[in-house]
C-alpha cells in the first residue's frame, strides 16, 4: 500500500479570473525576461571567450537581455511558439474544471499576443492561414504531469522555436554511450554549421522510452531545467558533462563564429526502453531561453519563479509504488537551483 500523506487541503478552487491574469503575465515574463541562470551563463561565456568578435556578440546578448527588461519588450523579434507545461498537485481544484482551465490558457496566449506583442507564428500547415493570435488546432501545446501532494498547479510557459536544431535516431543497444555521443555531436555540428540553430544553446537529450517519448524528454530537458543542473543518476550526470565538453569542442558558436561556447549546457533525461533498441532525441533551446513559471494555490495565492521544478523524484520514480509523503518529492537543491531561488 502507498502511504497517504497528511497535509492540509484547501477546498477553494483556483478562479478563472486569477488563472487568466496569471497566464497573461506568465507569457509576458517568458517573452521579456531571460532567466537568471541563462543570463549568468551568457555572461560567463563572454568572460572566457578568446575570439574578440565572438566576445563582442556574447556581451551584446547580455546587454540585450538587460534592455529587454528595462524596456519591457520581447528580447527577440521571433518569440517562438508559445506552449505550456502544467504540473497539477493532487488536491488542486479549478473553477469550471480542466476544460475551463485549458480554454483560459488558450485565451491567455491570444491576449498576450496582442498585449505583449508576441509575433503571430502559428499558421495552418497547408494553407498557411495565420489567425494572428498564436492559437489554432493543437495550439498552444499543453503538456501535463501530476504530483501526489499539493493544492496547487504549476504552469510553465515556454516560447520555443519550432524549426531546426532538433533530431531523432533509433540506435541499437550495441551502439551504447559512444553511439549516443556521436549522434548528439553530429546533430549539433550539422545544425550549427548550417546556421539552423541559435547558439550558444541549451541542449536536451532524451534517451530511451518510446520514439516519441525520447523526443519529448529531449525538449523537456532543454526547456525545463536550469543551466548548471545535473541529473541525480551519476551515470547520466557524467554523460551530461562529457557531452557538454564534446559539443563545445565543435567551436561553432554565436552567430556562426568560432567560439569556446557552442552550447551553455547539456541536460539528459532517461526512460526505461525496449530491450532491442536505444531511441535518442536531441533538442536545442536558443539563446533567448523564453520560459517562466507560476504556481497557483487553491486559496488564491500566486507565486512566480524562474525554476520550473519540472523533474522531481516522483516523476523519475522507478517502481510501482512511491512513498506518498512530502519528503523527497521535489528536486534536490543543486548549486544552480540554490543560486536562482
Amino acid at each position: 500500500m502507498v502511504a497517504r500523506a497528511a497535509y492540509h487541503v484547501n477546498r477553494m478552487p483556483i478562479t478563472i479570473a486569477t488563472l487568466e491574469d496569471a497566464a497573461v503575465e506568465l507569457n509576458r515574463r517568458a517573452a521579456v525576461a531571460t532567466p537568471v541562470d541563462a543570463r549568468r551563463a551568457h555572461k560567463a561565456a563572454a568572460e572566457r571567450e578568446t575570439n574578440p568578435l565572438a566576445r563582442y556578440v556574447l556581451n551584446s546578448l547580455v546587454d540585450n537581455a538587460e534592455l529587454a527588461i528595462v524596456d519591457d519588450r520581447p528580447m527577440c523579434g521571433d518569440t517562438g511558439l508559445p506552449r505550456y507545461y502544467v504540473k497539477v498537485g493532487n488536491a488542486a481544484q479549478v473553477e469550471g474544471g480542466f476544460a475551463a482551465f485549458e480554454h483560459t490558457l488558450r485565451k491567455a496566449v491570444a491576449l498576450a499576443t496582442q498585449a505583449v506583442k508576441l509575433r503571430s507564428n502559428r499558421v495552418h500547415p497547408l494553407t498557411r492561414r495565420n489567425p494572428g493570435n498564436n492559437v489554432g488546432v493543437f495550439a498552444p501545446n499543453i503538456d501535463y504531469r501530476f504530483h501526489p501532494v499539493g493544492d496547487w498547479i504549476d504552469i510553465t510557459a515556454v516560447h520555443k522555436g519550432g524549426l531546426f536544431g532538433s533530431d531523432y535516431r533509433m540506435l541499437f543497444p550495441g551502439d551504447g554511450i559512444g553511439g549516443i555521443k556521436r549522434f548528439v555531436v553530429d546533430t549539433i555540428a550539422a545544425f550549427h554549421r548550417r546556421g539552423l540553430a541559435c547558439p550558444p544553446a541549451i541542449v536536451g537529450v532524451g534517451i530511451g522510452g518510446t520514439k516519441d517519448q525520447s523526443f519529448t524528454l529531449s525538449k523537456e530537458a532543454c526547456c525545463l531545467r536550469l543551466v548548471g543542473d545535473r541529473h541525480p543518476d551519476p551515470t547520466v550526470a557524467q554523460l551530461e558533462d562529457e557531452l557538454l565538453d564534446l559539443c563545445n569542442s565543435t567551436q561553432m558558436g554565436v552567430m556562426g563564429l568560432k567560439s569556446q561556447t557552442a552550447v551553455v549546457d547539456v541536460h539528459c533525461e532517461i526512460a526505461y526502453t525496449h530491450t532491442g533498441g536505444l531511441p535518442v532525441g536531441v533538442s536545442e533551446l536558443c539563446t533567448a531561453v523564453r520560459r517562466s513559471t507560476v504556481r497557483l494555490f487553491n486559496d488564491g495565492r500566486i507565486e512566480f519563479r524562474e525554476d520550473p521544478l519540472w523533474f522531481d523524484a516522483y516523476m523519475r520514480r522507478e517502481g510501482v509504488d512511491f512513498p506518498n509523503d512530502a519528503a523527497g518529492l521535489m528536486p534536490a537543491a543543486s548549486p544552480a537551483r540554490q543560486e536562482v531561488n
